[in-house]
């Protein structure tokens, strides 16, 4: 593990703040991220076993570098709020961006906040630098998320996707949205349908779980009701469907991913 670069000189009238972008091969959308992020006094990249010029990039933002191999989310998430020295903390993802509006608020309402807090904050998410308004929910995309805190204020559990999360401090809401490009398009949704189910299904076997038919078959139709029904997304035309279709397949992708992967293993021990 290697920590680069120093912090910015911080005011003693401001509380210093650090944005977090916890990332692995994002050397094409990074820059774009980091851009937006000068307003932090520093910024802390974690890059998780990573080939591609991603440190080289972040350096060149003069971000502080973290660079190692974490197999599991929340170990990632956890050395990178490690190595940040803000009083408070914003986590970014490489494909999200912090809009100058919202940047203006953060700064305001930490200078305003002297206690313990997190914020929830506002997702804008984009399928092919489309907004998409409605459908979103389970594994899809998060309407908000817990994105400014205090060291210590969130903390990940086990799990290579979306672990449980604990909070401490108050909860409360900003305004403005940061703006998440979740998927290039249509394959890209299929590649990270794909993916999420494969961590998934790696996270049951290995806590020696076996998920169940009926549920998993039952969720087909209530996620799927749920995503473009209950949330909207049948006015997001083609998008919506998608958005529907994915979040109620997830659960049955994951099942047969497990199941599958069991069988295969027992075939393999049987002698001969």
């Amino acid at each position: 593990m290697a920590i680069l670069d120093e912090a910015r000189p911080q005011s003693a009238a401001q509380p210093m703040l650090s944005a977090l972008v916890v990332a692995r091969n994002e050397q094409e959308r990074l820059a774009a991220c980091l851009e937006r992020l000068r307003f932090a006094d520093e910024i802390v990249v974690l890059l998780d076993r990573t080939t591609d010029r991603s440190a080289e990039i972040a350096r060149g933002f003069g971000a502080r570098v973290v660079e190692g191999a974490w197999e599991l989310e929340g170990e990632r998430r956890t050395a990178g709020v490690a190595a940040c020295r803000g009083s408070w903390i914003i986590e970014i993802d490489a494909d999200e961006r912090v809009t100058p509006e919202l940047a203006e608020e953060v700064r305001r309402t930490i200078a305003a906040t002297p206690g313990d807090a997190y914020f929830l904050i506002p997702i804008a998410n984009h399928v092919g630098g489309k907004l998409i308004r409605f459908g979103w929910g389970a594994y899809n995309g998060a309407a908000m998320r817990a994105a400014l805190y205090r060291p210590g204020g969130k903390i990940w559990g086990k799990g290579r996707v979306h672990p449980p999360v604990r909070y401490t401090g108050e909860r409360r809401v900003l305004q403005h949205p940061i703006d998440h490009y979740v998927d290039r398009d249509l394959s890209d949704m299929f590649r990270r349908l794909n993916s999420y189910t494969d961590a998934a299904a790696a996270d049951l076997i290995e806590r020696g779980e076996v998920p169940s038919f009926r549920p998993a078959f039952r969720r087909l139709f209530s996620r799927a009701w749920k995503s473009y029904v209950a949330r909207k997304g049948y006015r997001e035309g083609a998008y919506g469907v998608a958005l529907a279709l994915f979040s109620a397949v997830y659960p049955m992708m994951t099942y047969l991913k497990v199941v599958t992967r069991r069988e295969t293993e027992a075939r393999d021990k049987r002698p001969g």
